[in-house]
């Protein structure tokens, strides 16, 4: 059987989401739908999806429904679909709820779509953006009875956007500012490097590719050695060389403290999301 995917919002991770399954499906198995129809309208042109005109004609046709709303937008979204989606039931459609809403746990979504004695299979998912350029990681946790065949689906789709980790529900929002989240962080690092450069007499647009491209690599020696980071990190650091030196002004200044507060701070917010 086809599969098809609906996509309520089309917002920045709801759009890499998008980008990802487009990849793996022929893009008319994708319809979207956002109020900002200008969002809608370049993801079409970009990925050849179909753009719907409202929420309930986009999930009609649609085997797995994404919610890729804001968390304080997903009940209201959701309860919006409740009649579609038990006239569906009603004819043996049944359809999986899949959300990347950021806090919001299946428990909540369960107990909304409980409120019309409706009960289908939830995922919920958490990826980053990097998913776009299909570099990206998603976490992802199956409830109430969704079928070894539809895990398979959606992991098969989500794999055009990098890996996919099947994971418990619970560790999703601790791991969320440590793979969601840091992007923003690495971006960050990324700038700080290539401003370091840009003061000793490099090119800004070669300072940033250089500090990109490291960045890459250091990433690549983590996962591909399997050793630890503090390991790497000492086998670059020769003694009495320059990188040592680096080394120490970043601790003297709070660094690895400043990354892991801005983690565990993203954290607490995180938890607080879905309520």
């Amino acid at each position: 059987m086809k599969s098809t995917f609906a996509f309520i919002g089309a917002g920045n991770m709801g759009g890499a989401i998008i980008e990802a399954v487009c990849r793996s499906t022929e893009p008319e198995n994708v319809t979207v739908f956002d109020r900002a129809a200008e969002k809608t309208g370049e993801l079409s042109a970009k990925t050849g999806c179909r753009v719907a005109s409202n929420a309930e004609e986009a999930v009609k046709n649609a085997r797995f429904v994404f919610l890729c709303v804001k968390p304080n937008v997903l009940p209201e979204a959701l309860r919006g679909l409740l009649p579609i989606l038990k006239e569906a039931g009603l004819r043996g459609d049944e359809k999986v709820i899949v959300s990347i809403a950021a806090g919001v746990t299946t428990d909540t979504i369960t107990s909304i779509l409980a409120e019309a004695n409706i009960s289908l299979p939830v995922i919920r998912l958490m990826p980053n953006t990097p998913v776009a350029v299909g570099k990206g990681l998603t976490l992802m946790s199956p409830v109430n009875n969704v079928s070894d065949e539809d895990i398979a689906v959606i992991q098969a789709a989500l794999s055009y956007g990098g890996e996919v980790s099947l994971i418990d529900e619970a560790y999703i929002d601790p791991s969320t500012p440590v793979f969601s989240s840091s992007p923003a962080y690495v971006y960050m690092f990324i700038e700080a490097l290539a401003d370091g450069g840009v003061m000793a007499g490099v090119p800004r647009d070669k300072a940033q590719r250089f500090a990109a491209q490291a960045v890459l690599g250091a990433a690549a020696m983590v996962l591909e050695t399997g050793r630890h980071p503090g390991e790497l990190k000492d086998a670059v650091c020769s003694p009495g060389g320059s990188t040592i030196v680096g080394v120490e002004e970043l601790e003297k200044n709070g660094f690895r403290a400043a990354v892991a507060s801005a983690v565990y701070e993203a954290y607490k917010k995180t938890a607080t999301l879905g309520k």
